[in-house]
């Protein structure tokens, strides 16, 4: 399955839309989490610990829109699209959209 942010794949046709391709996850973080980051906080620097669940929860969402993409038929997903929101305090949504096509 090609993803791209563009509009257009170099040297392929899209021949059909099929429509949006999504894929989201909501995750939380947890008390260990936060004990490290509250330290982080104190002394600056990265929060490796939230960088590493932001990279899962990324890559959870890319792969659950790809299995969205396939239901629907798609070659390819173009303008491939992430966004965040917070859902509660502690817990935020990753989703993945882009729009399902078929290539020649």
């Amino acid at each position: 399955m090609i993803f791209t942010t563009t509009e257009t794949i170099p040297n392929r046709e899209v021949i059909e839309i099929l429509g949006i391709a999504r894929g989201s996850t909501v995750r939380a973080r947890n008390i260990g989490r936060d004990i490290f980051a509250g330290l982080k906080n104190i002394v600056g620097g990265e929060i490796e610990e939230y960088t590493r669940l932001q990279a899962q929860s990324r890559e959870q969402a890319l792969q659950r829109m790809e299995e969205d993409a396939k239901k629907l038929g798609a070659d390819a997903v173009i303008n491939v699209r992430l966004a965040t929101s917070v859902i509660t305090q502690g817990a935020a949504e990753i989703l993945a959209y882009g729009t399902a096509v078929k290539l020649k």
